[in-house]
């Protein structure tokens, strides 16, 4: 299982959702989507700029586990 940790990096970051969309560049429905662990993919492009945005690497964003 893949595991996103959006949500904390943005309580973290104090960062709102609508403010991080609009800097990523997608809606906030799609970034509520990756926030929730409801998605199915996940474009290198949206993550470079959620790296970007939250000043952090990949690995800080995504977990994997183990079933």
């Amino acid at each position: 299982m893949i595991l996103m940790h959006l949500d904390r990096l943005m309580v973290e970051r104090h960062v709102s959702l609508n403010d991080l969309a609009d800097k990523v560049g997608i809606t906030p429905a799609n970034l509520s989507r990756i926030k929730n662990n409801k998605i199915n993919a996940l474009r290198f492009s949206t993550l470079e700029a959620l790296c970007r945005e939250l000043e952090c690497q990949p690995g800080d964003l995504i977990e994997y586990k183990p079933d």
